[in-house]
Parts: C-alpha cells; sequence; structure tokens
C-alpha cells in the first residue's frame, strides 16, 4: 500500500482508555504467564495503532505545516499525546509488578523491562499540563522554522533552500544567501529565545516535581542511557578537544590554503573547493534511481528493503516551501514500514541524508519482526551508529551520483565527519550548563555557547557580525529544543562509524556481516551490547579514538586536495 493510501482518522481517546484499562484489569487477574503474555501483546496493539495514527499525521504535518487538516491533527496530538502516556504509565505499572516478572523478562527481554522503569521514573500524571505546554513549545518552533520566506534572486526560498547558494563558487553569493538565512534567525531573535526559555523552565519544572535535582539528570534516564553517565561523556569530550579538535583545525587551515584565502569566514566554511563542491549530477529522480541500483547491489537485504520504500512512496525528498526543514527516519507500526522525509536541495548532502535516513530505515525494516513497539529502534546513540555507518558502507557506489567528483565528495564526507565532532561536542556541552544553570539569562546562555566555539571550534570568524559574535547560532540547532540531549548521540555514533569505515577498507564482507547483526537486533540490546556486538571498540574507552585517528589522517593525506 502507497503512502497516501494510508489510512488516518482521529482515534477516540474515552473509547482507547476504556479497552486498555479494562485490558489492564484482565491482565492483573491472569491465572498464568501464559496468559498474561496473551493480553500484554493485546495491548501492545491497542498502543501500535495509537502510535501509526500518530506518526501518520505527524509526517502528513512535517511535508505541509500550512495544511489546515493536519495542524489540527498535530494540535489533537500535542495536546492529547501526554493523556495516551498516561494510559501507558497504568500498563507499565502493572507489567513490572507481574507476579509473572521472570517469565514475562523470557518473553519480551530484560531491556525491555529496563526501559520501562526508565519510562516510569520520566513521567507520571503531576506533569501532563508541563508535557503538554512543552509539546506546543516545540510545534511553535517547527512552524517558526517552516515560516521562513526568504526572497533571493527573483524567487522564494525556505532556509534549505538556500543551501545551494551557500556552496557556491562566487564569494559574494555565498556571503549574500548566508547573511540572509542568518538574517532570518536575527529577525526573529525575541522569538526564539522566549520559545528556549520557556521550554528550559518547564523541563526543569517536570525534573523537579518528579525528585531529579534538574533536567540533566532526568535527560540522561529519558534518554535511555543505560550504560554510561555524564562524566563518562565529559570524559569523552575532553577527548574530542585534545586529538580531534586538533585535527579539524588543521583541516579548515587546509581548506583556506586551497581557497585562497587570507582568511576562512563562516560563509566559507561549507565550500571547500575553488572547483566548486561535489555535487549529484541530477535531480531527486535521478539520485532516487541511483539508490534503487546501489542498494539492489549492495545486498540481497538492502535490494528488498529500497524496493519496498519507493514501491510503496515511503520517502518524501524535494524541498518546498511550508515543508519542514531538516530531514528524519520514523516508523509506522500497523504497516510496518519506515518512512523517509528529506528536503533535497541539489548539494552533497542530499546524497548523505539518502544514505543516512535510509540507515534508519533498513535497522527498523529489518527489525520489524520484533512486535513489542518499544524494541523496534534501539535507544537514540545507537540508531545513529546505523545511519552514519550507512554512510560510509555505499562509498563504493558515490560514482553513480557524482561522476568524476567522486574523490571530491569521499575527500569532504570524511573531513567533514571530522569537523562535525566539535560541533556536536558544542551542542552537548551547551546543553549540560542550560540545564545545569536554568535561571541563566538568555544573554549568559548566548555567551556560553560562544565561549564553546572559541573551545571546540577556534577556526570560527564571524567577521565582526553581532549576531553572531553575541553567540546565537545555535538557534538553528532543531534538536536543543525539540529533542533535549539528543546530540552527543551523534558524535558517539560517528566514532562507530568511522570503526566501521576503517573495517570495510581491510574486510568489507566481515564488516558487513557486523553490521546487519546490529540492525537485526532493533532495540533488544543497549549502546554498549550494540557496540560490543558490532566487534567495535566504546567511544568511551581510552585510546578508541586514537586508534581510528591515524587511519583518517593517512587517507586524506594521501588526496591532493589542492587538485580537486
Amino acid at each position: 500500500m502507497k503512502f497516501k493510501d494510508f489510512k488516518y482518522e482521529r482515534p477516540d481517546f474515552n473509547q482507547f482508555k476504556e479497552r486498555v484499562i479494562a485490558l489492564i484489569q484482565d491482565m492483573q487477574d491472569a491465572d498464568t504467564a501464559s496468559d498474561q503474555i496473551d493480553i500484554i501483546k493485546k495491548i501492545h496493539k491497542h498502543h501500535s495503532s495509537i502510535s501509526t495514527l500518530n506518526t501518520i499525521s505527524s509526517i502528513r504535518h512535517t511535508i505541509n505545516t500550512k495544511d489546515e487538516f493536519y495542524s489540527k491533527e498535530n494540535g489533537y496530538w500535542d495536546e492529547y499525546s501526554p493523556l495516551y502516556s498516561e494510559i501507558e504509565l497504568m500498563f507499565q505499572k502493572a507489567l513490572i509488578s507481574s507476579k509473572f516478572r521472570v517469565q514475562l523478562e523470557a518473553e519480551f527481554g530484560i531491556l525491555y523491562f529496563k526501559l520501562i522503569e526508565n519510562s516510569l521514573k520520566v513521567f507520571s500524571t503531576e506533569i501532563i499540563k508541563e508535557c503538554q505546554e512543552e509539546n506546543k513549545l516545540v510545534t511553535e518552533y517547527t512552524k517558526l522554522i517552516a515560516s521562513a520566506e526568504i526572497e533571493y534572486k527573483g524567487k522564494i526560498y525556505n532556509l534549505s533552500g538556500l543551501g545551494p547558494f551557500k556552496e557556491s563558487k562566487d564569494r559574494e553569493e555565498r556571503k549574500e544567501s548566508f547573511n540572509l538565512y542568518i538574517n532570518f534567525f536575527k529577525e526573529n531573535k525575541e522569538k526564539f529565545e522566549e520559545i528556549y526559555d520557556k521550554l528550559v523552565r518547564i523541563r526543569h519544572e517536570k525534573a523537579k516535581k518528579l525528585g531529579f535535582n534538574n533536567y540533566v539528570e532526568f535527560g540522561y534516564v529519558n534518554m535511555n542511557r543505560m550504560d554510561y553517565n555524564k562524566e563518562m561523556v565529559a570524559n569523552f569530550r575532553k577527548q574530542v578537544e585534545e586529538i580531534i579538535v586538533p585535527v579539524a583545525r588543521k583541516l579548515y587551515e587546509d581548506q583556506k590554503e586551497r581557497l585562497g584565502l587570507d582568511t576562512l569566514q563562516y560563509y566559507d566554511e561549507v565550500y571547500e573547493f575553488t572547483s566548486g563542491n561535489a555535487k549529484p549530477h541530477g535531480d531527486a529522480e535521478f539520485i532516487l534511481n541511483g539508490g534503487k541500483k546501489m542498494y539492489s547491489e549492495l545486498s540481497p537485504e538492502t535490494k528488498e528493503f529500497f524496493n519496498f520504500m519507493t514501491e510503496n512512496e515511503l520517502l518524501d525528498l524535494e524541498t518546498k516551501v511550508g515543508k519542514q526543514g531538516g530531514g528524519y527516519c520514523t516508523y509506522i507500526p500497523e504497516y510496518k514500514s519506515p518512512f523517509i522525509f528529506s528536503n533535497f536541495n541539489g548539494t552533497s548532502g542530499d546524497i548523505d541524508v539518502l544514505t543516512h535516513e535510509a540507515g534508519h530505515a533498513f535497522q527498523v525494516y529489518s527489525s520489524r519482526h520484533i512486535e513489542v513497539p518499544e524494541l523496534n529502534f534501539p535507544t537514540y546513540e545507537s540508531c545513529e551508529i546505523h545511519s552514519m555507518s550507512m554512510e560510509f558502507i555505499t562509498w563504493p557506489w558515490m560514482e553513480l551520483f557524482f561522476k568524476e567528483e567522486t574523490d571530491k565528495y569521499k575527500y569532504k564526507h570524511l573531513a567533514s565527519a571530522m569537523k562535525f565532532i566539535p560541533y556536536g561536542v558544542t551542542v552537548d556541552e551547551f546543553q549540560h550548563f542550560v540545564y545545569e544553570n536554568p535561571q541563566a539569562t538568555k544573554e549568559e546562555r548566548n555567551r556560553y555557547w560562544r565561549e564553546l566555539e572559541h573551545k571546540y571550534l577556534p577556526h570560527k570568524n564571524y567577521l565582526d557580525i553581532e549576531f553572531l559574535e553575541e553567540g546565537c547560532w545555535w538557534f538553528r540547532q532543531g534538536h536543543i529544543f525539540s529533542m533535549p540531549f539528543y546530540y552527543i548521540d551523534y558524535t558517539l555514533a560517528q566514532i562507530c562509524a568511522l570503526q566501521f569505515w576503517k573495517k570495510m577498507n581491510y574486510n568489507r564482507e566481515e564488516g558487513w556481516q557486523d553490521y546487519l547483526a546490529i540492525c537485526k537486533v532493533g532495540g533488544t540490546k543497549s549502546f554498549l551490547e550494540l557496540v560490543k556486538l558490532a566487534n567495535l571498540i566504546s567511544p568511551f574507552e581510552n585510546g578508541c579514538i586514537a586508534s581510528i585517528i591515524n587511519e583518517i589522517k593517512k587517507y586524506l593525506d594521501k588526496i591532493d586536495d589542492k587538485k580537486l
């Protein structure tokens, strides 16, 4: 069935509540573990049904935020999601106190119960009002970003649509388009700061109500970080500062020399070569056709997966006015269908999105046999191993998209991974500061961001642009608003993905089997368990970063980047 034919109708909350509460009572009254397991599976189906409707509504709203029907439905889910969570809470409490707990763990897995115990720590009926308000504020941010209609060269663009101009060979065009991009955030500075200020206060109140000292503690439980703590993350950031920041800094210095510039300005950073950045040699249809060939040749499993995605129209790729920015992959449980959303804009990022989001989609497609809804996807940092590794696993097919510019693309892709990690830890450390200091003023937050840029991104040169010198670059990072603490995940996963890159260079078949293994287990293993299953070194282990950095430097050094 094609996505356009997936049925959506607003569910009846009271009917759902009545049915599930009755099933919970039956579950508690069950005389045998077998009977209880059967009832639990029925409750899972009800939750999958609600999740399916919520997801379909959300996808259609993000495709067109101006659609009145789905805009209203989005409002419904903002208000009612916490109420559905309240019913799920009742189920979870009954589940973990079951007299058949041992048998249930054998059936559904121990990790499932650990995840439930975590979810019970971060939700209660006391915070429904705060959750509803938080949802509305995140929607407000999303709509604000999607509202951008920027006139340039006689046409109207959203923020993603300006992407190709920001990578233009013409430096003046880069500067103009970048300044138009930045100006949108500058013009809406008070709105962004007000939304975030309210979000910080609401999140702090939630954490305090549930007995946490602050939202940092809440955030780690909420993100299901069972294998590691904030001290281990701080040590990881320290390794990044000591080992990766100098490498990234040299890459920026090389870029400046390659471009023949006296100073690398903020609008030059995404422009890598005087001949222009590598671009896909065709439109969205060309990219999709290349994707079909690539995934059909990669493995039988990826061929089946990508055929399923294209035949059922489970990708919405092109940017357009009114469409939410960014890219994501989600899962529609009742249809056992992943969905990929992106904003193609004619840059190499289109291919990164195709491989990155397809990595997520392939993982959840590979584990759709898992009937427990909470276990289709693993925890966030584990999810990003699948996506970021797929970016490198597909390197042998990059010529399909970039033709004679393939080496240029690969150089930039690998170098960009090194440049990204310091930015990723900047976002993470910023959020630790914000939620450990919820009373900090807007100015103090911005100032701290700029201090972190000096620490991790010392190349940053804003040419005395006051708005950026104040420390407002973070407004553009949607995760900071909508998914607090979801960012260190990318950096941890990037280290794992780079290990896969190294592994594939030496033994491709072994590397692919390791990758396939971690896709099939879905969310049944924790982050470090998954790392172990993939035969990788933990990013927290001293020496892990050092184990890949020389290989990366060697690859980059052997390329004469000035000739690209």
